[in-house]
């Protein structure tokens, strides 16, 4: 069954096109090592009536929104294959040091997931 890097992360409404850029300089490289699938999506419908919205799970500031972002594998093993890639590639280093990320680190949700249905 395939794996799942999934993340939660709070972004400061101005630097969405800043996280964006980002986002597609970064995708092309986990793509280029082989993950299957690179997606980034930002909150669109997040003032749901049930459970507990991402807005409060990301205890989001008035002048913030959420991107729920995943990355798919193959396999665990796969994933982990790729990550080591991805720590050693000089364009990564380059573009994710701590300091330029446009949002707060410590407030991102990360976890590897399995597919337990994949339809």
């Amino acid at each position: 069954m395939k794996y799942i890097d999934g993340f939660v992360v709070p972004v400061l409404k101005k630097n969405v096109p800043v996280y964006r850029r980002l986002a597609q300089k970064t995708g092309r490289i986990f793509r280029e090592h082989g993950a299957l699938e690179f997606r980034e999506c930002v909150g669109d419908d997040l003032k749901v009536p049930m459970g507990l919205p991402f807005t409060r799970l990301a205890k989001l500031k008035p002048n913030e929104t959420v991107f729920f972002s995943f990355i798919v594998y193959k396999s665990r093993a796969h994933r982990d294959s790729v990550n080591r890639k991805i720590m050693k590639d000089p364009r990564m280093l380059a573009i994710c040091g701590p300091e330029d990320m446009p949002f707060d680190i410590r407030r991102m949700a990360y976890g590897g997931f399995r597919a337990l249905v994949d339809l």
